[in-house]
């Protein structure tokens, strides 16, 4: 049979990309995924203002998938590879052989591992990026690889963001570097003499990041001083308000989860009768009240001798008491069994639990759900976890935390009802089925409609509607979170944190000063950019002491070997990065052609000449210059769509964004 027109066609067009790449002196980025942290990492080495002019990015991603969100395949300018395995044909058809870095961003830790392997077996001195969950594992990658590594864990960098909107607090990030310890932290909270620089300013307009007015700034990044945070304080005040719990509404609500409502009724039916029975016998036999009751409980619990000489009234009432002293008896058996039961089943399936008030519902048990679960109980926050699987990715650790986990559907009533959302602190909603994490939030606010609500979804507009539609609550983006750092990593930036503020991304940077570039020898007051960079930091050549925030002279002088510590946007970051790297190249840049063996080049044939992207680097670093930068030479793409103007998730400038 014919190959199809289509196949024909799509290996054409990745054949003329192989021959445009042979002396392209870009460099080139290989990125496995199909979610949205490959589209956001995609999206800003396509962006990315590199002194080559940019950056060449080919994207592998299965055969047929469905994307939950933004879909890296549909970036204007990336070559796509599709292939249902990460093997070394897959990695020589996306051409690794002599690129710059490789990130395996799959939701799958030993799959990623398995193509770190096979991609270490087509070149060795590639930069390699994993994702991965299991901190174990990922040390003994790091170990194992002969390849630079870096291993790290999205859910881990975004979940203290969750916790955070969870209490009502702003998000705690905290980083040490150099000699100290810095923190977010609202301006009100801190001293005035251990703010480092202003975040961000929160208004009804929107939030502006990095604002040229310092001392009006709602958030600043200040030092830690050992004055705990604020995630740490609102935890304390809500285990002191668990506490404060009166015993008795305790009792009682183990009382009422003890047995099925059936059988607590018919108990209640038979003790009325006894009770009633009671008082007619004694009033029918003239005596005391006590000596009724002890009448009542021995003809109850063990019958009475016949007495045909009693009045018929009597006999009567005698007869009623022992039929009901019958029932009770199977009855008292019957709540002991079922509360057996119901205990063995709450410990199996979570489903039946003692009423609780001031907890955090975690619904969803995944990588994000598991790590805000054990940052919560390790501030000793009461929480309750929901999910629909019997045994959840994070269910053996919620067991070690006696974290009660309840297996059902989020968006039923009973369910949301078994976890006490009526009286909980907080509902997380981190699955990561869209559709599902909505249902469950609107079922949630069913419930109670002054109720905080986090909610995860990956979906940008989707996200944005919902939110203006239902005010549901807070929501985050794990991979816009995390993306900056896995961009760091890849380009081998110094990215020391990414601190979240809002629906953006603050990344926090150490960039080395190059000789020749355009900051040596200039003073330090060109670094800061309003809304775009922010100098915190200077350590001079030579390892001498670093200079902070307080001592730093605007009139001293940059020089070669300085590294700068500065907090930045994306488009700040890059713009720093181009000023502080080395004068560009007069020729086209050699670069290794033909196939790897064992990270050894084979020799290849003189690619063909390609235009001189030196006048195009130099376009890109002009003032007003268009962002991105096309490939060299105008090179197809097999996709539709493009990049926007900035990374951040803002209303203005990006409506594809994943929100969880």
């Amino acid at each position: 049979m014919a190959e199809p027109w289509r196949d024909r066609a799509r290996r054409a067009v990745e054949w003329n990309w192989r021959l445009r790449s042979a002396g392209d002196p870009r460099p080139h980025y290989v990125i496995c995924g199909k979610d949205a942290l490959a589209y956001y990492v995609a999206r800003a080495m396509l962006e990315s203002e590199l002194p080559a002019g940019g950056a060449r990015v080919t994207v592998v991603v299965p055969e047929r998938y469905r994307s939950n969100g933004p879909d890296v395949a549909g970036l204007r300018g990336v070559r796509v590879v599709r292939s249902d395995r990460l093997d070394v044909a897959t990695f020589e058809a996306a051409g690794l052989a002599g690129a710059t870095g490789l990130a395996l961003l799959h939701q799958d830790d030993v799959g990623n591992l398995h193509a770190a392997l096979c991609a270490q077996a087509v070149d060795q001195r590639v930069r390699q990026v994993l994702r991965m969950f299991n901190g174990t594992l990922a040390d003994g990658v790091r170990k194992l690889l002969k390849a630079p590594v870096e291993v790290l864990s999205d859910a881990e960098m975004a979940a203290p963001a969750f916790v955070a909107a969870a209490l009502g607090e702003v998000d705690p990030s905290s980083f040490q570097h150099r000699d100290k310890t810095l923190r977010v932290a609202r301006r009100a909270d801190v001293r005035a003499q251990d703010v480092v620089c202003a975040l961000a300013d929160v208004s009804e307009q929107g939030v502006e990041l990095l604002p040229a007015e310092q001392a009006g700034a709602d958030l600043v990044l200040a030092e830690a001083t050992g004055q705990p945070p604020g995630t740490e304080v609102a935890a304390r005040r809500l285990v002191r308000a668990r506490r404060r719990r009166r015993p008795v509404t305790v009792l009682l609500g183990a009382v009422r989860g003890f047995a099925t409502r059936k059988i607590g009724i018919a108990v209640m039916v038979v003790l009325a009768v006894i009770a009633v029975l009671g008082a007619l016998i004694s009033r029918a036999e003239d005596v005391s009240p006590v000596e009724a009751l002890y009448l009542t409980l021995v003809t109850t619990l063990s019958g009475a001798d016949p007495d045909t000489d009693k009045a018929a009234d009597a006999q009567i009432m005698q007869v009623v008491l022992n039929l009901a002293g019958l029932a009770l008896i199977p009855l008292i058996t019957a709540v002991v069994v079922d509360g057996i039961v119901n205990a063995r089943l709450a410990l199996h399936t979570g489903r039946l639990q003692p009423a609780r008030a001031g907890h955090v519902v975690v619904i969803g048990l995944g990588n994000v759900g598991t790590r805000v679960m054990a940052q919560l109980r390790e501030y000793d926050v009461e929480v309750v976890a929901i999910d629909k699987d019997p045994e959840p990715r994070g269910g053996t650790l919620a067991r070690q935390l006696e974290v009660p986990l309840i297996v059902g559907d989020a968006a039923l009533p009973e369910t949301l009802a078994a976890a006490s959302v009526a009286d909980c602190q907080a509902l997380v909603v981190a699955s990561t089925d869209d559709v599902a994490n909505l249902e469950a939030a609107l079922a949630a606010r069913d419930l109670r409609t002054d109720l905080r609500v986090v909610l995860r979804l990956f979906d940008g507009d989707f996200a944005e509607r919902v939110e203006e539609t239902f005010a549901l609550g807070v929501s985050r983006s794990v991979s816009y979170l995390a993306a900056p750092a896995f961009i760091g990593a890849l380009t081998e930036r110094a990215v020391i944190s990414t601190i979240p503020v809002d629906r953006h991304a603050l990344p926090v940077a150490e960039v080395p000063v190059a000789a020749g570039s355009e900051l040596d020898g200039r003073p330090l007051d060109v670094v800061n950019r309003d809304g775009q960079v922010r100098l915190i930091a200077r350590t001079p050549v030579g390892g001498a002491k670093t200079i902070w925030w307080k001592d730093l002279d605007p009139r001293q002088v940059i020089f070669a070997g300085d590294r700068l510590t500065v907090v930045a946007r994306r488009r700040g970051l890059d713009w720093l990065t181009r000023q502080c790297a080395p004068p560009a190249r007069t020729g086209p840049v050699p670069r290794p052609a033909g196939p790897v063996h064992g990270g050894v080049h084979a020799p290849a044939a003189a690619p063909p000449s390609v235009p001189d992207p030196t006048d195009a680097a130099v376009a890109a670093s002009a003032p007003g210059a268009a962002h991105p930068v096309p490939p060299v030479g105008g090179a197809p793409s097999t996709t539709n769509g493009g990049p926007t103007d900035d990374f951040e998730l803002t209303h203005r400038y990006d409506g594809t964004g994943e929100v969880s």
